[in-house]
C-alpha cells in the first residue's frame, strides 16, 4: 500500500492499495485496523457502513455532523467520482481549505490506481459522479445521527471547489444548504473532542 497525504489537508491521506491480480481477476484488502489505525495517527473502528449509488451528474454533499463527527474511509466499488473534503475543523492550520481527488473502481484497475481516501472527523465531504453511475462505500468511525446532519453549499463562492459542472442534480436538502460564512455565525461548526 502507498499513503500519499494531501497538500491541502495533511490529515486527509490517499491510500493507494495493493492490488493482486491474475487470469482470475483480483483481490484488494481494504482494511486492517491496526494498520491503519496507525497511518491516520488516531484509532479508527468503523461503527458504520454506507454504500450510496449514484447516476451521473449527481453531486452529494458537502455534509458533515456537528455534535458527533465522523472519520470516514472513502472507496468507489464502481464507476468514477469527484471526491471532495473540506476543512470545518475551526483549530485547524487548513480550516476553510478543500482538497479534490478522482477515485475510480475496480474496473478501472488495469489503467488507474485503486484508492481510497481517509476523511478525519470535522470535514465536510461530498462527491459528484463522473461516470454513468457510481457505487460508493465509506465506512465512518461514528453512527449517523439524522438531527446532528448538516450540509455545507457545494457551490459557495467562498470555498472556490472546482467542480466539473455548474447544475449537477442536487438533492432539495443540499440545494438549501448554508455557505460557511452563515456556518460560522450560527454556531455550527464541527465540536471535537
Amino acid at each position: 500500500m502507498n499513503v500519499i497525504a494531501d497538500r491541502h489537508i495533511p490529515d486527509v491521506v490517499r491510500l493507494q492499495l495493493a492490488v493482486h491480480a491474475d487470469a482470475r481477476g483480483h483481490f484488494v484488502e481494504s482494511y486492517q485496523r491496526v494498520s491503519y489505525s496507525d497511518l491516520f495517527g488516531v484509532p479508527f473502528s468503523p461503527q458504520q457502513h454506507n454504500v450510496s449509488f449514484s447516476r451521473k451528474k449527481v453531486l452529494r454533499g458537502l455534509h458533515y455532523q456537528r455534535s458527533y463527527p465522523q472519520a470516514k474511509l472513502v472507496r468507489v466499488l464502481k464507476g468514477q467520482v469527484l471526491d471532495v473534503v473540506v476543512d470545518l475543523r475551526p483549530d485547524s492550520a487548513s480550516y476553510a481549505r478543500h482538497t479534490a481527488y478522482t477515485l475510480y473502481g475496480p474496473e478501472y484497475v488495469d489503467t488507474q490506481p485503486h484508492q481510497q481516501l481517509w476523511v478525519p472527523a470535522g470535514c465536510a465531504h461530498g462527491f459528484y459522479v463522473l461516470s454513468d453511475d457510481a457505487l460508493v462505500e465509506y465506512s465512518c468511525d461514528a453512527v449517523y445521527q439524522p438531527n446532528d446532519d448538516y450540509s455545507l453549499l457545494w457551490n459557495d463562492p467562498a470555498l472556490a471547489i472546482d467542480w466539473p459542472d455548474v447544475n449537477p442534480v442536487v438533492s432539495p436538502k443540499d440545494q438549501q444548504a448554508r455557505r460557511l460564512a452563515q456556518i460560522e455565525q450560527a454556531g455550527l461548526l464541527p465540536i471535537l473532542p
